[in-house]
């Protein structure tokens, strides 16, 4: 799988975690706080892949990427102590389901700018091989990434 392929894929399931969070009924703090942690490990992990490995390599392929990796980069910064705060926070406080949907806008704003804007021009100049190989890459970056959101680069940017 290609390096864009796997962010995507990633993009598709805190999509659809968003969703169930959406959905569940409004005094249901259990289900609640168990997609929530769920969506704290998801973006956590797959912010340490950006960071850490994909941004780096796309910036070098894609030089007019920069201004887009240094906004991505903020755009974690924000995120990350988001899900640092609500990985403390009680789901029956009344401002958690508020938080989580500010989360929930800024994360896609952040998905919709990568794919939309940027990913094409990273798939162009790296090429299917050069992108597999990265991909695996991510892949194998997976397990050893931090859990806690607090311990990406991003979180101290």
């Amino acid at each position: 799988m290609d390096a864009i392929v796997l962010l995507k894929e990633d993009h598709k399931t805190v999509a659809r975690l968003f969703r169930e969070f959406e959905r569940a009924k409004e005094d249901d703090h259990r289900t609640k706080k168990s997609i929530v942690d769920q969506i704290i490990e998801e973006l956590t992990v797959h912010a340490y892949i950006e960071e850490i490995y994909f941004y780096p390599t796309a910036r070098e392929a894609v030089p007019d990427t920069k201004d887009h990796v240094l906004e991505s980069v903020e755009e974690h910064h924000l995120v990350v102590w988001m899900l640092a705060e609500l990985s403390r926070m009680d789901p029956a406080d009344e401002r958690y389901d508020a938080k989580v949907r500010v989360l929930i806008e800024n994360v896609r704003h952040h998905v919709e700018e990568e794919e939309k804007d940027w990913f094409p021009m990273v798939r162009t100049a790296m090429g299917r091989a050069r992108l597999t190989e990265l991909g695996q890459t991510l892949l194998d970056a997976k397990p050893e990434a931090p859990r806690d959101p607090l311990k990406l680069p991003s979180a101290h940017a």
